[in-house]
């Protein structure tokens, strides 16, 4: 699972989050979820450049409202 935007490190969408800013969970291809509620493992940045962060969110209404780890 991804955020948008396409954050590069877990710090900017640590900084983002903490800021307010508008951060949405999305999952690619024809089989994603349809609702967005609850914990998820999201990772970064988005294919196809090799993923170096991993982070836990809660999700409300596919918005990030917190990052967990």
């Amino acid at each position: 699972m991804y955020v948008s935007p396409n954050f590069q490190t877990k710090k900017a969408l640590r900084e983002a989050v903490a800021a307010g800013k508008e951060v949405r969970v999305f999952e690619p291809g024809p089989f994603g979820r349809d609702t967005l509620e609850g914990k998820f493992s999201v990772e970064g940045p988005h294919y196809p450049q090799p993923h170096k962060w991993y982070a836990s969110v809660q999700v409300a209404d596919g918005k990030v409202l917190k990052v967990l780890s």
